[in-house]
């Protein structure tokens, strides 16, 4: 009888081969859907009125192959927080190189801004709210002002205050998201950077699953939450950017304006 279940549980090479198959056919298909998405936001429903949203991490790959195959033109917005691993800088410049974008926006805080609130740059070992606001939040809602809506590459599976995100959304801005890869899995992913060949995140073989500051970001274990390593041992899950499940967002101290790099 162990046996028998042993044989049942064991898939043959041929069960094997379809599953990758079906699996292949899924990301391909959530490939196809999201290009359509993009083609529609960027082209009809937003033309030149949308931007896309980019921290270079460890699946940003996909998101922008996924643009330049739609309109290398769009403008991608990069927000230098003056925290940031040297592998994220160096791995941004290889992937607009190697997609051929032509509208990278590095957005930074102001000066005047860190020098009065975080003058020693250590604000985000006591207060990550705050020093979020300042580095992301402010530069990003800044540089918004031009703009209708935008792109993200939010994923639902990567925690659980994204597991109801919709592919469409309202921010509390009154700025249309949209989310095209919201319904894409790990295997998907995985999928799509084996399929295109594109180069991954120097940090991700060293576990960093998502990646964000280098003070606020460390390794995951396998089988932990993708984005566990960010802002760890703490209740803190997104920096402010981006709206949570029930459909709120953490905005500390927001400052004004902000510096284009």
């Amino acid at each position: 009888m162990d046996t028998m279940v042993q044989e049942k549980i064991s898939a043959s090479p041929v069960e094997s081969a379809t599953r990758e198959r079906v699996a292949s056919l899924n990301a391909r298909w959530r490939t196809i859907q999201a290009e359509r998405v993009l083609k529609l936001a960027l082209l009809e429903e937003f033309p030149g009125r949308i931007a896309v949203s980019s921290s270079f991490g460890t699946e940003a790959a996909v998101l922008l192959h996924l643009i330049s195959r739609v309109y290398k033109a769009a403008p991608v917005l990069f927000i230098d927080t003056g925290k940031h691993f040297p592998e994220t800088i160096e791995y941004r410049d290889e992937l607009i190189e190697r997609f051929g974008l032509r509208d990278v926006r590095v957005l930074r805080p102001k000066p005047s801004d860190l020098l009065k609130d975080d003058p020693n740059g250590d604000l985000h070992s006591f207060d990550q709210d705050a020093c979020c606001a300042i580095r992301k939040v402010a530069p990003l809602e800044q540089s918004m002002t031009e703009f209708d809506a935008w792109i993200t590459g939010r994923k639902r599976y990567q925690n659980a205050t994204r597991e109801d995100l919709p592919i469409f959304e309202l921010d509390t801005t009154g700025k249309v998201k949209v989310n095209p890869l919201a319904n894409w899995s790990p295997t998907d992913v995985e999928a799509y950077f084996k399929e295109h060949e594109l180069p991954h995140h120097p940090l991700e073989a060293q576990g960093y699953k998502s990646i964000g500051c280098a003070p606020c970001t460390t390794p995951v274990a396998e089988g932990e939450d993708p984005r566990a390593g960010r802002w760890r041992e703490s209740e803190k899950t997104e920096c402010g950017i981006h709206v949570t499940a029930d459909g709120k967002v953490i905005r500390t101290r927001l400052i004004d304006t902000t510096d284009r790099g």
